[in-house]
């Protein structure tokens, strides 16, 4: 199967208040995006200047205020906080009221979601086998009536939502390494992954979400491959690259593996990455060039569904940039 080209937008609720991003969406539509991607955390990765809206809620509020564009989350941690059979009853209620609007994704979550709200956060183990737990009791409740299910982590009694979507709602899972990519090859209708080095796309991601979709009787090539893609714009360089520097604590990997909540501890180990681990992971483009080159690349890799992660000194600006010069070039030149 060929994908068409999507290009979405990802809405930061760490860096903007709802209101202000409820602009970023009616303009993301005015310009062409194809989808928002919203953030779903509780904590935000840094502390000065940050918010905090909660997606769900934003997201109904956004579908509301467009008509065309649409709306997941990227991602949301159904293991702890969040009951994945109240995951699953709220993207239902989501895909019923907009039809063919709404997606969800999912993966292992984050401590500083977590942890604030007094759960403990166990090893990566433990969270591949809740996520895969969880994704079976989405499952069950988008098709089935009167589900009993007695998992490990998990349990339903006679349970069935009674407002469900007329399609289930496509489901993406998150994933940087094999092991939980071989969960999205098995039951996702999305794999949904960051910038990483080239072969790591090839040697460890691909061969894992293609393999795993075989043993599970799919075809791969029915499994949507989305990645997000970071970037600021701006006709300063050094504007732009100061407006990303609120995301340096993400630089760093132990900041995902262990109980780290408080984001004001996150911004300060931040504090540590210089500018150039932030230019290699985000593109500080003053041009439309220099954005359609560096998108470009993750499309021949085999990427049909990337959302652009902006931290622009304003971001209106670079979606109305996108709008005029990235996205008709994009769409014109890999429909």
């Amino acid at each position: 199967m060929e994908w068409p080209l999507r290009v979405g937008l990802s809405t930061a609720h760490e860096q903007h208040q709802p209101t202000k991003l409820l602009e970023f969406a009616v303009a993301a539509e005015k310009s062409g995006f194809d989808s928002i991607w919203s953030s779903d955390h509780f904590h935000p990765w840094f502390h000065t200047n940050a918010a905090g809206g909660f997606a769900w809620v934003w997201t109904a509020a956004a579908a509301e205020r467009t008509k065309r564009i649409q709306y997941g989350t990227g991602v949301t941690c159904p293991l702890f906080r969040y009951n994945p059979a109240i995951v699953a009853q709220a993207f239902a209620t989501l895909g019923y009221m907009y039809p063919n609007r709404i997606f969800l994704g999912i993966g292992t979550g984050e401590a500083m979601n977590e942890v604030p709200l007094g759960y403990s956060w166990p090893g990566f183990k433990e969270r591949v086998q809740r996520l895969e737990e969880s994704i079976r009791v989405m499952k069950l409740l988008w098709t089935k009536e009167w589900v009993t299910f007695k998992g490990r982590y998990y349990n339903l009694k006679k349970a069935n939502l009674y407002t469900k979507p007329e399609k289930p709602v496509p489901l993406y899972v998150a994933a940087s390494g094999a092991t939980v990519t071989r969960i999205a090859g098995k039951y996702a209708d999305g794999f949904l992954t960051l910038p990483f080095p080239e072969n790591h796309y090839r040697d460890v991601l691909f061969p894992a979400l293609e393999d795993s979709a075989k043993s599970a009787g799919r075809d791969p090539s029915q499994i949507d491959k989305a990645i997000e893609v970071y970037v600021s714009y701006g006709s300063d360089y050094d504007e732009a690259l100061a407006s990303v520097r609120c995301w340096a604590g993400t630089m760093l990997p132990w900041v995902f593996k262990y109980p780290i909540a408080d984001p004001r501890e996150i911004e300060a180990h931040g504090r540590l990455v210089g500018d150039k681990q932030l230019t290699e992971a985000w593109l500080i483009g003053t041009t439309p060039e220099e954005h359609i080159k560096w998108i470009e690349k993750y499309i021949k890799l085999g990427f049909r569904n990337l959302h652009i992660t902006s931290s622009s000194p304003n971001d209106i600006k670079t979606i109305e940039m996108y709008g005029k010069d990235v996205l008709p070039y994009l769409k014109t030149t890999y429909a």
